[in-house]
């Protein structure tokens, strides 16, 4: 009898994990038609890393969990930039761009915020909203760098950043 239980169990917990994995799948596979800049690989391994994706079982588990990974994302990058402009070696010029990011970063961090926000109050215009303001501050940095025709050493994470909350985004538009 408690054999059967255990196989029971486990059985609903894999058919669970089977269902999630399928989720994140079918959810990549429709963003990257929409979302070019996004990459089918990129988006299903973002989201197989993170145990609350694996675990969702909706669109909008998948939301949250994506948001909190981009959250998660944005203040790992805040602290490279701090780490960079402590070490001293890209010059004044670099360091002082740099140091111009970290509102920007920070900015990127309260719309995340706002966005969980927003999706627990039902408020899906202003999910899309603080998801485009995040999305936009993250290139602020970037274009920054650009206009002063300046190396951008942290240019590899911003770029992972960007497509962290390019997924949430893209999950966004596919609900509303």
């Amino acid at each position: 009898m408690k054999f059967v239980a255990l196989f029971v169990i486990f059985s609903l917990l894999l058919i669970g994990f089977s269902a999630a994995q399928t989720l994140i799948q079918d959810f990549c596979k429709k963003a990257i038609v929409t979302h070019r800049e996004l990459k089918y690989d990129f988006c299903v391994s973002s989201l197989q890393q993170d145990p609350q994706s694996k675990s969702a079982t909706s669109l909008i588990g998948l939301l949250i969990a994506s948001t909190n990974v981009a959250a998660v994302k944005t203040t790992n990058v805040i602290g490279i930039v701090n780490q960079v402009i402590k070490e001293k070696k890209y010059g004044k010029v670099i360091e002082g761009t740099l140091y111009s990011c970290l509102p920007v970063f920070n900015d990127a961090t309260d719309e995340l915020k706002l966005t969980l926000a927003s999706v627990k109050s039902h408020d899906h215009e202003d999910v899309n909203w603080h998801l485009s303001k995040a999305l936009i501050s993250t290139e602020d940095c970037d274009l920054e760098f650009k206009q002063m025709e300046l190396q951008n050493p942290i240019r590899n994470e911003t770029n992972v950043l960007y497509n962290k909350i390019l997924i949430p985004f893209a999950l966004s538009d596919m609900l509303w």
